[in-house]
Order: C-alpha cells, then structure tokens, then sequence
C-alpha cells in the first residue's frame, strides 16, 4: 500500500498523522494510550504514509495459521511471555544485527487501564543503546501525533518525565481504558 493510499484512508475516517519520523536508522516507538483494537491498523496505516517498515512484538498465538504469514509480512515478531529479561536481550541483539530496525511497542501491554506501563520497552531501548520516538494515538483530536527522538539515559524518572510531557492531554480511542504513563520503577 502506498503512503498516498494510506493517508487517504486515514482521512476517509478523519484521522491525520502529525510529525515526521526522525532521521536515524534504528529506534523503538512506544504507541500509547493503547485502548483499542483500531490501534494497530491505524498505526500501520500511519507507519506507511511516514514511509517506514515498522516491526512489533506479539504474542505466539497472533502467528498461527492462517493468520501467521499476514503477521509475520506486517512486520510482527512472534515471542512467548515466558519472562521479559529474555526477550530484551533477544530485541538488544536484533538491533545490534540491523541496519535499519524500527521497534514499534504499545508500553501498556494492554487496551485495559493498567496501574503502570510495563518497562520493556525502556529496558530493550536501553540495552540496545537506541533511542525511544513516542507516538500519540490521540482518539480525541483523530491524529497519529510522532515526537522527537529521546535518548533513554537510565534516569528512569527524567526519561519518563519527557514520556509524559509528550503524551499529556493526549486521549485513547476508548478513554475509560487509558491509564497513567508512568513505570512502576519510578
């Protein structure tokens, strides 16, 4: 799909991609609030009309048949929720081995309100020296909003602190499943 078909279906339902994607070859996008199963063809849409290959995360099951190949080709990453630390090393080393790697993760880890974003996005970004790029799928205003690249510092409060001033007075596609930015760590 091209980037001029892609933005014309997001305008055909009244949405609008704001920003530009940072000129570096390799990065983690953290796509929040994540509240709706329309998060992720939006982003999609949006990701080609940026004119970039994205890669996510998702769970095994998403990568059966028959829906495996369709994934795998939108750029999905099969893993199994086991236990985090080896899937940051596992995405460290896909960064180390890439050219160009764009991580796309949704830092709630689910479209219900949780008490805290899940870390992996920061520890993955961190262990493979990579910066974050935040992106707003903001439900109230209709715009997939890109920010600028922050470089993760391992101050996770000052980092989380950039986190929040980006996403402030953005809202979810289903409010009542938006919770808080903030890691648990802080």
């Amino acid at each position: 799909m091209t980037p001029r078909l892609s933005r014309w279906i997001l305008r055909l339902f009244g949405w609008k991609v704001v920003g530009e994607v940072p000129d570096i070859s390799k990065f983690v996008v953290i796509g929040a609030p994540h509240t709706s199963n329309w998060d992720f063809p939006i982003g999609l849409l949006a990701a080609r009309v940026l004119g970039i290959r994205i890669s996510w995360i998702g769970k095994a099951g998403l990568f059966r048949h028959p829906w495996g190949p369709l994934m795998q080709w939108l750029g999905g990453i099969p893993t199994q929720r086991t236990g985090s630390e080896g899937l940051v090393a596992l995405m460290a080393e896909r960064f180390a081995e890439a050219d160009r790697l764009v991580l796309v993760i949704a830092p709630e880890g689910t479209r219900k309100a949780a008490p805290f974003w899940r870390s992996g996005f920061y520890r993955i970004a961190l262990g493979a020296g990579v910066p974050i790029v935040p992106a707003a799928v903001d439900g109230g205003r209709k715009e997939i909003r890109i920010g600028g690249s922050v470089s993760v510092t391992g101050d996770v409060r000052a980092d989380m602190d950039r986190m929040r001033q980006f996403f402030e007075g953005s809202r979810g596609i289903k409010p009542k499943g938006q919770g808080l930015v903030r890691l648990e760590a802080e």
